[in-house]
């Protein structure tokens, strides 16, 4: 975990959908109040990046130059993992609570893709929870759509990742 970097430049190489499918196993070992499994991941590839590019611009009206630049977007990583919040009806586990794990699902499946060697980087936006973006996505009512993880190799050369240590203090505290 201390190498976890983002990967905003990736290769054209990705996971096969068999390479994915343990690591999605593995995350799904996110604590889960009640094991209701409130997620899914949607994978993006190839052409469905361009659908996802016209979603975008669909949701935000602009044309030329801006457009193009908008809808080139979802093509930066040959590979998007849609991570979805899928709201099961519980009396006992609140809606954020699953919110929370499938955001666990999320970021733990972005550790897992970073140790198997792959470039990972967790984007959202301001169209991530418009009308047009959700329909591409095939979304419920009860499902909201919480970023993608774009998945390509590592390039060579690449730097590690600069992250300024921090002081525990700062952040841990102990009710007396």
């Amino acid at each position: 975990m201390q190498g976890r970097r983002s990967h905003s430049k990736v290769t054209t190489d990705a996971p096969t959908r068999a390479e994915l499918m343990p690591l999605v196993g593995a995350a799904a070992r996110v604590a889960d109040h009640g094991a209701l499994r409130p997620w899914r991941v949607i994978e993006l590839r190839g052409n469905t990046r361009d659908l996802l590019g016209a979603a975008f611009v669909e949701a935000s009206g602009l044309g030329g130059p801006d457009a193009a630049k908008l809808a080139g977007k979802p093509l930066r990583a040959p590979l998007l993992l849609a991570i979805v919040a899928r709201r099961v009806p519980s009396d006992k586990v609140e809606v954020w609570e699953q919110d929370a794990a499938a955001a666990g699902v999320g970021h733990l499946l972005s550790l897992l893709l970073t140790d198997a060697g792959w470039g990972v980087m967790w984007r959202t936006g301001s169209h991530t929870r418009s009308r047009p973006v959700r329909e591409l996505h095939g979304l419920r009512n009860s499902e909201e759509l919480l970023g993608w993880l774009y998945v390509g190799g590592i390039p060579p050369g690449c730097k590690p990742g600069v992250r300024l240590p921090i002081d525990p203090n700062d952040h841990l505290s102990a009710l007396d």
